[in-house]
């Protein structure tokens, strides 16, 4: 199988667009009453936009960008709660490099770093666990931010850290969870969604059985999707099949992946060291009931909000001023419509997490958007 052949291939597209269309005419969609599918996934986000896939559909049918940047998601309180834990004395802390740049109320981790503290980029928690065998005197603290995709590897290696015995290991653990934040924006009477492009690297740990609520209880279709561009059309037409055919259903698109169960290892490492939050703030969304995740208190020796006595629940810390990042992550406003957009907030000097994070939204139409971007700027 070859992905730039199989699925990127232009006579597929049209095929796959052209039924596109006609399923809009059934439904009676237009340009003025579009049909609104939201992608969860950021990931999905910046593949619609690296191959123009919004500019291809008709205008009947509108993306609308939804909460799945687990970075962008982030508290700016979570993100003066990580710098304070970066500047303790004999601190290590090490963090992934697309949450470094992220704005909290005094600056980001970048700039903790600038004013001494030792923050350094790693590409997984076992990277981090192996600067603490190499760093016994010191306290070396993972960063654990991430939806489903990313539990599993903080908790395995937790659970490494805990077979050899490494105490100067621990992490800060912000990892959420995909389903809550969807059922909190189908129970905002405010906003209109016709069906969901489901995440594909998070149903490939936790499988299809969760989103059942979203057809079951909402009547919304969801497809879970896979990022190539044939992938996402065939998806659209796979949601906009069930509106016109009046079902709701939770469609696997993604299935040479997604097993319909997900991943059992992935799911009982996840179980066993962590639980769920009674409740986590989400930028744009506020707090979401068992929303996040953390550490059980048989792993609390591996809990740096133990550790260092940080907790949680001081409270949710208000955006920037003009700053429209929950507007976006919740399908409210595209981010060209933001007034801060490539002039207050850019890449250089982002007023939020949308514009730096590797899955943003904001950093989506920055990058991809053409003329669109450059006329908001």
């Amino acid at each position: 199988m070859n992905l730039t052949q199989d699925f990127r291939d232009p006579l597929a597209a049209r095929r796959i667009l052209g039924a596109i269309s006609i399923a809009c005419d059934r439904i009676g969609a237009t340009a003025d009453d579009p049909v609104r599918i939201m992608e969860i996934c950021g990931g999905h986000t910046h593949a619609i936009f690296r191959h123009g896939l919004d500019k291809l559909v008709p205008p009947s049918v509108e993306f609308l960008h939804g909460p799945g940047c687990p970075v962008c998601v982030l508290p700016m309180q979570r993100v003066d709660d990580a710098a304070e834990i970066a500047s303790r004395p004999g601190v290590i802390f090490t963090t992934f490099g697309d949450a470094v740049r992220v704005p909290g109320t005094r600056g980001s981790l970048m700039q903790a770093k600038a004013r001494g503290a030792d923050i350094r980029v790693v590409y997984s928690p076992l990277d981090a666990l192996a600067l603490a065998r190499k760093e016994p005197e010191r306290e070396v603290v993972f960063f654990g931010l991430g939806f489903e995709t990313t539990t599993p590897a903080t908790a395995l290696t937790i659970l490494q850290a805990a077979r050899e015995g490494i105490g100067n290991f621990s992490v800060f653990c912000n990892h959420i969870t995909v389903p809550p934040p969807i059922r909190a924006l189908l129970q905002d009477p405010d906003m209109a969604i016709d069906g969901f492009i489901g995440p594909g690297h998070v149903s490939m740990v936790i499988g299809l059985r969760p989103y059942d609520f979203i057809a079951h209880d909402f009547g919304k279709p969801i497809v879970v999707a896979g990022f190539e561009p044939l992938d996402l059309l065939q998806s659209v037409l796979m949601v906009l099949t069930q509106i016109a055919e009046g079902r709701a259903e939770v469609e696997n698109q993604y299935s040479r992946v997604v097993p319909e169960e997900g991943n059992p290892a992935s799911l009982a490492a996840i179980a066993e060291v962590y639980e769920p939050r009674p409740s986590f703030a989400w930028r744009g969304l506020g707090e979401i009931d068992a929303s996040g995740l953390r550490i059980r208190a048989t792993h609390a020796a591996f809990d740096a909000e133990e550790k260092f006595g940080i907790g949680y629940g001081a409270g949710a810390v208000a955006e920037a001023e003009g700053c429209a990042c929950g507007a976006v992550m919740t399908g409210r406003l595209k981010p060209t419509d933001c007034p801060q957009f490539g002039s207050g907030c850019t890449p250089a000097t982002p007023l939020g997490a949308l514009m730096v994070s590797s899955e943003g939204a904001c950093a989506a139409y920055w990058q991809y958007a053409g003329a669109r971007g450059a006329a908001a700027r």
